[in-house]
């Protein structure tokens, strides 16, 4: 074998990660555990448990990490979805219920969810669920969710269940939610912003040191933002990002790639802070200042959920792009969910969460049949806009980046336990520097493309993506007929773990060569036991949120 070509070598007898099979009853309700325990990848035949040499099981079964020589770790994922804590939204009682009308059902389901509105929150926030009965609803609009408390419930996606039905002509959101009126983005209270006054904060911290505690209190929600500096862009390469035949490339530019991580106060002791999720990229004061300030939640809806229902556009024809394009749309949303939801023909995506949207979990989803060209900005199954989403169980077949997050507003998503059928491009943080992403036992079937799975630097793709992906985990991923990349880049890192490709590639640059990057060896990216996995925890996910919540750690 000639130095620097990684076919994949022993992949069938050395990778025994069963496969994530999640059949076309997963469209029809089969139950979430179900649907995890295909998932889950097995001890292959006696042979010795491997580990990852950054984080691995004790001898107690605690997780033991190993930090770098500056403390960057990697981070605990398990404060992503619905609290942060890996419960499941509650049952929440039916309220209002209404049956198909036999014409455009709109006007009829919005005034429900209007009266909704009007309802005050009970005592564990929330105004009620409306229940839309067995049937077929008929929408030739969209349906505003604009206050919190609010569930959405069908019953069942399958065979006797609900649908509702994109009508008609015209792309657009089937059911969004969302407050009412122009929203800024980040809010900031004003005059309560303070420098981080540590030299050095590593990936994975939950606490810093700010000039000037006093400003804060302990369950209050901030903002701890990173500047994009001249001189960090620079270092990264992405203020001369190659052009383009295709498209004009803009370029990155001082404070266009800032760095916010939204987190809730949970102690403060004199100028230091402590906060609940961890940070996803290390503060460095040699390459950017960083600073801490209140975000105004009151802008923020709170515990909204869809669930229970069949999603189905109208479509003309297999590349028709003048119909239902997403079927669940939220954000400026916080502790949100879909749960049991079904969607077929849309050209975009079955949830898509906005980059103010935190918190939110998707379960035992099925993004179906999508109608659109095989072209950019379509087909995006699951994406996760935001930060700290959890998708679990879901299953996306013909979709282009199925488990997808982007830019620099993205970070702390979970994709856990899913499947991609037949993708025509690859999962990953889509453009611009999201950071903390994790995918963990994700399997691609019948891919009709190359590369199936990235974390690297897309270049001048698009307008100048650039640099998608810092401090993303790969981890016991399967994708024995496509290509899996890794890349470093500058400054941080990027890690695969356990993973099963048929090509492995850690420094891909397109246009060299035809196709997937085959003859580079991995760079400085952290790659370990490629196609001799899975390693152990089976889910790092699942390890991560036992352990927290086993110690009584929030």
């Amino acid at each position: 074998m000639r130095p620097g070509i990684y076919p994949a070598a022993r992949a069938s007898d050395q990778f025994s990660m069963a496969r994530i099979s999640i059949p076309r009853s997963a469209a029809l309700g089969l139950p979430l555990l179900a649907l995890l325990l295909l998932g889950t990848p097995q001890p292959g035949n006696g042979r010795e448990a491997l580990h990852s040499t950054l984080v691995w099981p004790g001898s107690t079964g605690r997780l033991q990490y190993q930090a770098d020589a500056r403390g960057n770790r990697i981070p605990d994922f398990s404060h992503a979805g619905y609290y942060g804590d890996g419960r499941q939204p509650p049952a929440v009682a039916d309220v209002i219920q209404l049956s198909p009308g036999g014409a455009d059902d709109t006007k009829r389901i919005q005034r429900s969810l209007d009266a909704l509105a009007q309802r005050p929150l009970d005592e564990d926030g929330f105004r009620g669920a409306l229940l839309l009965a067995p049937g077929e609803f008929r929408v030739d609009g969209s349906l505003r969710i604009s206050a919190s408390g609010i569930v959405l419930r069908g019953s069942g996606q399958g065979p006797g269940g609900t649908i509702l039905r994109a009508a008609g002509r015209g792309q657009r959101s089937l059911i969004i939610a969302r407050p009412a009126g122009e929203l800024p983005a980040y809010p900031e209270i004003p005059r309560s912003r303070s420098e981080v006054a540590n030299s050095f904060v590593p990936l994975g911290a939950r606490s810093l040191r700010v000039r000037d505690g006093s400003l804060y209190r302990v369950g209050q929600l901030v903002v701890i933002q990173r500047s994009s500096t001249e001189k960090w862009i620079s270092e990264l390469g992405m203020d001369r990002i190659p052009e383009s035949r295709t498209a004009k490339i803009t370029q990155w530019t001082a404070g266009s790639r800032d760095l916010r991580y939204l987190r809730r106060l949970t102690a403060i002791t004199g100028n230091t802070l402590s906060f609940d999720v961890p940070l996803f990229h290390d503060l460095d004061s040699d390459w950017a200042e960083s600073f801490v300030y209140r975000y105004d939640d009151s802008l923020l809806l709170n515990r909204i959920g869809v669930e229970q229902l069949q999603l189905v556009s109208d479509y003309a024809s297999e590349t028709d792009e003048d119909h239902g394009w997403t079927g669940v749309d939220f954000d400026y949303c916080r502790n949100i969910w879909v749960r049991d939801v079904t969607s077929r023909n849309f050209g975009f995506a079955l949830v898509s969460f906005g980059h103010e949207s935190s918190h939110g979990s998707v379960f035992n989803c099925s993004s179906l049949s999508p109608k659109s060209q095989i072209a950019g900005g379509r087909r995006y199954s699951f994406n996760c806009g935001g930060q700290n989403h959890l998708v679990k169980g879901c299953l996306a077949e013909g979709g282009r980046h199925d488990f997808a997050v982007a830019t620099n507003r993205s970070a702390g998503t979970v994709f856990t336990a899913c499947q991609s059928r037949g993708a025509f491009s690859s999962s990953e943080p889509h453009h611009r520097y999201s950071t903390g992403t994790l995918y963990d036992n994700l399997s691609f079937e019948d891919p009709q493309t190359e590369l199936v799975l990235a974390l690297w630097n897309r270049g001048n793709y698009g307008t100048g993506h650039g640099w998608s992906a810092a401090y993303c985990v790969l981890w016991n991923c399967r994708a024995p007929e496509g290509g899996i990349a890794c890349e470093q880049p500058p400054l941080a890192q990027n890690y695969a773990i356990g993973c099963e490709s048929k090509w492995m590639s850690g420094n891909m640059r397109w246009g060299d060569d035809p196709g997937l990057k085959k003859r580079l060896v991995p760079a400085g990216a952290h790659w370990e036991h490629w196609n001799e996995g899975p390693v152990e925890p089976l889910s790092l996910y699942e390890a991560q949120l036992a352990d927290r919540l086993s110690n009584g750690r929030k």
